[in-house]
């Protein structure tokens, strides 16, 4: 039984029908998506007895990559959140940070969210998003190099959209800077440990910036530059 299912959702074209049953679970919760779909990936991540290179994981972990991945976290950051976002919040409105009020000025909501966040978003969306879905797509679309880069900004929009929660500002920071990130996977396609510890990098600097109440500091910025 478990050979038959593995074997079926092995198939390339499930990959497709799986990335559009995800948003209308997470139509009544956004974490029913997520985990459907991270389900699916560590499925087929047992029945192929743990062969992490199917999902990107294809090199030894060394201390270049984490390097390589706090620099492209920084170099995302830099150009995303400090050039871009804040004007995109000025013309379409302030993100929505709801879901993660709680952590600011609270240590132990905090040190609670990072943890969280390193699992299951560093690790977690970068497992699902890249080395399942991302992958997966551009081996169905020939495995190319083209195929790579197809599917990295297919992928980038996708991933945008499923943040829907956070206002249309949100989508669009957040599908630009996934942008570069699957691209940086499409040219580390065996490597995606490199991918995990820039997104847990970039998303640490986010959340420190919300827990001590400074994530306003890039916007006030760009308000008065608008206004000079």
């Amino acid at each position: 039984m478990k050979n038959k299912l593995y074997q079926a959702l092995s198939k390339p074209y499930i990959v497709i029908g799986v990335m559009a049953i995800a948003p209308l679970l997470s139509y009544f919760d956004r974490n029913y998506g997520y985990f459907f779909g991270l389900f699916i990936a560590l499925f087929l991540l047992w029945g192929s007895k743990f062969d992490w290179s199917k999902f990107g994981f294809g090199q030894p972990l060394s201390f270049q990559t984490v390097w390589r991945g706090l620099l492209l976290a920084l170099a995302i950051f830099l150009l995303i959140d400090v050039c871009i976002q804040p004007f995109l919040e000025i013309y379409f409105g302030r993100i929505d940070l709801s879901s993660v009020e709680e952590i600011r000025g609270d240590f132990g909501s905090f040190l609670i969210l990072f943890v969280i966040m390193w699992v299951f978003a560093a690790f977690g969306e970068e497992f699902l998003f890249s080395g399942y879905y991302m992958k997966h797509l551009a081996e169905l679309l020939g495995d190319t190099d083209k195929a790579w880069m197809a599917s990295a900004i297919l992928l980038s929009i996708y991933f945008g959209v499923s943040h829907n929660y956070q206002g249309v500002a949100g989508m669009v920071a957040v599908g630009l800077a996934s942008t570069f990130f699957f691209i940086a996977f499409a040219l580390n396609r065996t490597n995606l440990a490199l991918l995990a510890f820039a997104h847990g990098f970039y998303d640490t600097i986010g959340l420190t910036l919300i827990h001590l109440n400074k994530d306003d500091t890039f916007y006030n910025w760009a308000l008065t530059l608008m206004e000079n």
